[in-house]
């Protein structure tokens, strides 16, 4: 009988011996991680994206390869991102289009809050109301007094409907009551070449995505639409202080990944998020661009999830109240 326990018991350390390595192989993450970004490469999210991306491949000891998957509002990347597998190798980083898709598209098939599995917010960006070269106004004023005397013939570009750059043209339109043509794109990078190129008006788009443009001379600005004044581009008026009194719209960008996460990808993924936000080089960045990281406490799973459902139902009211559908 002591044989036979002895024989089991050296079967057992064995058998944990032969499978311990195999586990420790197994600790997330083991590969790289797909970073998908709902719209087109170039444009300010994947700006974001990428700095994120780096910095977080580094406290991972993985690269993070981003992905650019546009169209239809960025419901295509997200549904990608639904449907993946929930082991931490494929996330998003996506902005506040995430909670206008449900106003926006009767078919949807997903739930922006019961369906992903929420890691963080990142950051707030501004948006800045900008024109192409030829557009005569010198301020904000006269560039509003110009759209309304066309009566809509002016264009916009926006990055599809429900992008940031489209809620925030809704907005503008609803709060001057002036009408503008939209032109849609897959992203404002594109939609920023066509603008370069004088192929429509004005658009209303993030800093991260046209500071650099302004400061060079390749596009006009006009104001800002947050209630503060923005760094990267000093000598823009915000839109608050007298155009439109009142008027606030930000871009705000996050992360999520596929519900039902394992409790160890779900943590290692906020700790690298937040040790992102903290990074010298894209606290750094961000400030080039006007928008800087969110307070640790706002990168969080609770928090991103409490702000999701609250941003669906602010967004769902100016939706229905612009009469827009995507589909």
């Amino acid at each position: 009988m002591a044989t036979i326990k002895l024989a089991l018991s050296a079967g057992i350390m064995a058998l944990a011996a032969a499978i311990a390595p195999a586990s420790a192989q197994t600790a997330y993450p083991a590969k790289s991680i797909t970073l998908v970004v709902p719209a087109a490469a170039g444009g300010p999210t994947d700006t974001v994206a990428r700095l994120i991306a780096e910095s977080m491949g580094k406290t991972l000891g993985q690269s993070v390869i981003v992905e650019n998957v546009g169209g239809a509002g960025g419901t295509i990347g997200m549904a990608r991102v639904s449907k993946a597998a929930p082991d931490g190798y494929t996330v998003a980083i996506w902005h506040i289009a995430h909670a206008t898709a449900p106003a926006l598209y009767d078919s949807l098939k997903y739930n922006p809050v019961n369906d992903f599995d929420h890691i963080g917010r990142i950051t707030d960006v501004p948006m800045t109301l900008v024109s192409k070269t030829a557009v005569a106004a010198k301020d904000v004023k006269e560039l509003i007094d110009w759209i309304r005397g066309e009566k809509g013939k002016v264009t916009y570009g926006h990055a599809g409907i429900g992008s940031a750059s489209h809620l925030c043209t809704l907005v503008l339109m609803r709060e001057l009551k002036i009408e503008m043509t939209g032109v849609g794109y897959r992203g404002t990078g594109p939609a920023m070449n066509d603008l370069l190129g004088g192929q429509f008006d004005v658009m209303c788009d993030q800093t991260t995505n046209t500071t650099n443009q302004i400061k060079e001379g390749r596009i006009k600005g006009y104001a800002v639409t947050t209630k503060a004044k923005v760094s990267s581009v000093p000598n823009l008026p915000t839109l608050d202080s007298g155009a439109i009194p009142g008027f606030e719209v930000s871009a705000w960008h996050a992360m999520w990944a596929p519900k039902g996460l394992p409790k160890q990808a779900t943590d290692k993924l906020v700790a690298a998020l937040q040790a992102a936000l903290k990074d010298p080089k894209v606290i750094g960045r961000f400030a080039d661009l006007g928008t800087e990281p969110v307070a640790t406490n706002l990168a969080t799973p609770d928090a991103l999830k409490s702000q999701i459902a609250s941003e669906v139902k602010r967004w769902d009211a100016v939706i229905k109240a612009a009469g827009v559908k995507a589909n």
